[in-house]
């Protein structure tokens, strides 16, 4: 909205010409994000204890968690708040790729308020069932994947950058929806499932919303991009900002959910934004990177899989004490900041280790 309003001005007023910088922009908007929730969280945690919006602990959790049952939760809903204002500020509204990154956002958080509604209200600790969820998160996916299919950047519609191979891109063709839809669905479920401590998944999202910015930057610029030799997106530098939004909403929202934490996000907060990093990655063509990003959120997902095989395979038998895999450690015996600052190290690995591959070719 400053963007529009304030850019054409820049002849009359000098210093509006920073409203042409994407670097300007994403800081504006990662500081007002920060802003908005350091301002009114406190004022957001007093109302949601006064309508006892409160976390319901289900019975598979750590003995410890049970004295957290009552924590306000949709703590999520001032996240996406405070991106949806600092984007509207500072983003391009024009541009097509926020545009979907605000469905993202609207879509994913009206499902993870659904069903924070239906374990606050309906006293269901599960809240939907896995299959509604998943339902609705492979229609945004294959709808955004037939969007871009036939609307998508000329040339690369349906195509991907590849790691560790120069001067080479995947086309998926028909297939690209249903690409699509799997990195979204496993991106959101994949927070979801990190989102079990205080801190753990809005730190490692910060994280990974880091990493898009810089990788939305360079395929947004036609210097970068042609040295690195990744794909060149006319408008991918746009989802810089937004990116940028959700790294300072993110470092807001842990001042109140770090260990021990006053407020959790909830579904509202973890679906949507695991949804939101996972369409950012669709739309700067580095979905295969996200694995390398998001590897905590990985390993996560994957140790409930083999959790699951183990037991049926053997009969009753686990191979973790408890999954996910941050559970584990807890019934070992780490502290709960101490596991959440080392899967936090973790996350900073793969993220150095993702920006890395870009050279590694």
């Amino acid at each position: 909205m400053l963007y529009w309003l304030l850019y054409p001005l820049k002849d009359i007023f000098g210093p509006f010409r920073l409203f042409g910088y994407i670097t300007f922009r994403s800081a504006s908007a990662a500081v007002v994000a920060i802003l908005i929730v350091l301002i009114f969280g406190r004022p957001f945690i007093n109302f949601l204890k006064a309508k006892s919006i409160r976390q319901k602990i289900r019975v598979e959790v750590p003995e410890r968690h049970k004295i957290k049952e009552g924590t306000p939760s949709m703590g999520g809903c001032l996240i996406l708040l405070s991106i949806i204002v600092a984007s509207l500020l500072f983003c391009d509204l024009t541009n097509p790729n926020i545009v979907i990154l605000f469905t993202a956002t609207i879509w994913f958080g009206l499902l993870g308020a659904y069903d924070d509604y239906i374990k606050i209200y309906k006293n269901k600790p599960r809240g939907l069932s896995i299959k509604t969820k998943i339902v609705f998160q492979i229609i945004y996916g294959i709808g955004l994947g037939l969007c871009l299919y036939f609307f998508g950047p000329e040339g690369y519609a349906t195509k991907t950058n590849l790691i560790f191979v120069k001067n080479y891109v995947i086309n998926l063709g028909i297939f690209y929806p249903l690409f699509i839809a799997v990195v979204v669905v496993g991106s959101s479920n994949g927070v979801n499932l990190t989102d079990g401590l205080d801190g753990l998944a809005i730190g490692l999202i910060g994280i990974a919303a880091f990493a898009y910015s810089a990788l939305a930057y360079a395929a947004g610029h036609v210097v970068i991009s042609g040295y690195l030799d990744i794909i060149f997106l006319k408008n991918g530098g746009e989802v810089t900002v937004f990116c940028a939004a959700i790294l300072g909403a993110s470092l807001g929202f842990l001042w109140f959910n770090s260990y021990p934490a006053q407020v959790f996000m909830g579904d509202t907060g973890a679906l949507s934004l695991g949804a939101i990093i996972g369409t950012a990655a669709i739309l700067v063509k580095q979905e295969i990177l996200l694995i390398f990003v998001g590897g905590v959120f990985v390993i996560e997902v994957i140790s409930v899989l083999l959790q699951v095989i183990y037991f049926h395979r053997t009969g009753g038998k686990r191979l973790f004490k408890m999954a996910p895999l941050h559970h584990h450690f807890e019934l070992k015996g780490l502290v709960e900041p101490k596991i959440v600052v080392r899967f936090w190290i973790v996350g900073i690995i793969f993220l150095l280790f993702a920006l890395t591959t870009l050279k590694i070719r």
